[in-house]
């Protein structure tokens, strides 16, 4: 029986997991807090938990995967490389879901030379825009046609039912990285121009994106999502009018999230001193405003907003304005991942949303064709969320690929190539993650 070994016991594993059992598989679930994986595996037969802890017990890296075929690394991203290290140097292949970094990079001539598959970028957002941007691209170039424009926008949501806060977002997961997220760089095109954004800019380049969710017309936000620009290499397309890559949230995110920011909200580093004091006090130091009396107005004040628009009631009502004393992190950012959680997190029968839409302008010598791609996936109340489902399946899929031979094309791989998606894509269809096209002449 084939072997896999999971790293990571978070809330995307779980149909990650239950797929490679189905087919048979013997599993190890590695994880620091073993009752995770003990949870996640829920007693089947060919399930391993096992308690690891990357950053207390580096050494033994190596032999947790030299007893399995594939390693898939579900952890932080940082903790990648370590994982393909491991990997090479005993012989094995690799799956995570993570962006391939300068450092995953490095190591592609070590594995191609020795025959190793190190798969990255194979979740929704990266994974299934590559897959099915490449989808629509490939087949448009073996018509004879070309790009001129190029957009992809992806964002895990909360299902319209459940839209029930200011923010219009809700987590599954620790919300540090995608609050982290809102300081990225970001560069694309548009109008022909390449645009450089700098973090603190990142939410002055919002726009409407429309999108039908369940029959209705509803007006999301996308705003950059790091550099689009290296994927037309990627993709092998040069689009002269667009190329841009981005994320989805609902309105006020956007408002709300570049404010927080300009107050300081999203500092890593702690502040001492903060024993005994509240959100309110906080607040009040990270925008150096003398005292917490009339905090709502003076912060309004301060940014250049309104007292009653969406910046301020938002952060009105996740309590940053509160006496509520603060938690024990001292990091500004620390301090605001704790509190969404506790105000933000999804209620048991709730479903959140994943929303994946490419458009395209392709130019055929007799023809212009404007093309839309979408997914609209949701969670199953009380099962796997959407996000589960769509970041966990794509890497299961393709350690399912490796361990059968369909897929053997050795170093750091990034899923475009034909042979991978199209079957990828077919199975995930399959397991209901599906798409629907539009195809406008015009």
């Amino acid at each position: 029986m084939k072997r896999v070994v999971v790293f990571g016991a978070g809330l995307v594993v779980r149909a990650h997991v239950r797929y490679l059992l189905d087919h048979g598989y013997q599993v190890t679930v590695a994880s620091r807090t073993v009752s995770k994986a003990e949870e996640i595996l829920d007693g089947h037969p060919n399930g391993t938990p096992m308690a690891y802890d990357i950053t207390v017990e580096p050494d033994k890296l190596e032999s947790i995967i030299a007893d399995h075929d594939v390693a898939v690394s579900l952890l932080p991203w940082q903790f990648h490389p370590h994982v393909a290290r491991a990997c090479l140097n005993v012989g094995k292949h690799m799956v995570t879901t993570s962006y391939v970094k300068d450092e995953m990079s490095a190591l592609d001539a070590e594995a191609r030379e020795k025959g190793i598959i190190l798969l990255n970028e194979l979740g929704v957002d990266p994974g299934i825009d590559h897959m099915t941007a490449m989808q629509v691209i490939d087949r448009v170039h073996a018509e004879g046609g070309k790009i001129t424009t190029f957009q992809s926008y992806c964002g895990g949501l909360p299902a319209p039912e459940a839209n029930d806060n200011p923010y219009g977002y809700k987590f599954s997961w620790s919300p540090r990285g995608v609050i982290l997220a809102g300081l990225n760089n970001a560069r694309y095109r548009r109008d022909g121009q390449v645009v450089e954004v700098p973090g603190e800019q990142l939410f002055d380049h919002v726009w409407d994106v429309p999108v039908v969710i369940e029959g209705q017309h509803t007006d999301l936000q996308g705003y950059p999502n790091r550099d689009s620009m290296p994927y037309t290499e990627v993709y092998g397309i040069d689009p002269r009018d667009v190329m841009f890559r981005g994320t989805l949230r609902f309105p006020s995110w956007c408002a709300i999230q570049k404010q927080t920011a300009r107050l300081g909200w999203l500092a890593t580093e702690g502040i001492d001193g903060l024993e005994g004091t509240t959100y309110a006090d906080l607040t009040a130091l990270l925008a150096g405003i003398d005292g917490t009396d009339d905090l709502k107005a003076k912060v309004a004040s301060k940014l250049g907003v309104d007292t009653d628009g969406p910046e301020v009631l938002g952060m009105e009502w996740l309590g940053l304005f509160s006496r509520d004393p603060l938690p024990g992190p001292t990091a500004p950012v620390d301090v605001l991942t704790q509190r969404m959680l506790e105000k933000m997190s999804y209620n048991e029968n709730e479903r959140d949303l994943l929303v994946l839409q490419h458009t395209f302008v392709a130019e055929f010598p007799d023809k212009t064709e404007h093309i839309t791609s979408t997914m609209i996936d949701f969670g199953i109340p009380g099962g796997d969320s959407s996000m589960n489902r769509t970041v966990g399946l794509p890497a299961a899929v393709g350690v399912h690929f490796i361990l059968e031979g369909r897929f053997t094309q050795p170093g750091v791989i990034v899923p475009v190539m034909k042979e991978f998606y199209e079957p990828a894509i077919a199975e995930l269809e399959r397991l209901g993650i599906q798409f629907t096209e539009e195809v406008k002449i015009v």
